[in-house]
């Protein structure tokens, strides 16, 4: 796959925050395995939901309070009777995911560059 230049200012469109995992739920009615995160944004952003397959290298012990990177302003989309509103981000190996958060603990919503 090739990989196509983009501009400055098409990166400044990407809505990039940590947020800490708050809620984890199974959820048996995706078609790939897969959790529904609850995710703490901070005060101005609030909570926002996802779906996310990381049930292979993660337990939901495992995320409860841990602090994930996402982006939070791509449009809403329903997986099922689930509405996800940001998609979490992780470096794909497969079917494994492995999350990106940052090094130290830091305030929720905090913008990504």
């Amino acid at each position: 796959m090739k990989n196509s230049e983009i501009s400055w200012s098409d990166f400044e469109k990407i809505d990039l925050r940590v947020g800490t995992i708050i809620t984890i739920n199974d959820f048996p009615e995706a078609r790939n395995p897969a959790y529904q995160l609850h995710i703490d944004f901070g005060k101005e952003l609030g909570i926002k939901k996802s779906s996310a397959q990381i049930t292979s290298l993660y337990t939901k012990e495992d995320l409860l309070g841990s602090q994930i990177v996402a982006v939070i302003n791509f449009p809403k989309k329903q997986i099922g009777k689930f509405m996800s509103e940001c998609l979490v981000l992780g470096a794909v190996n497969g079917k494994d995911v492995t999350l990106l958060n940052p090094n130290f603990k830091v305030e929720n919503g905090l913008k990504i560059y």
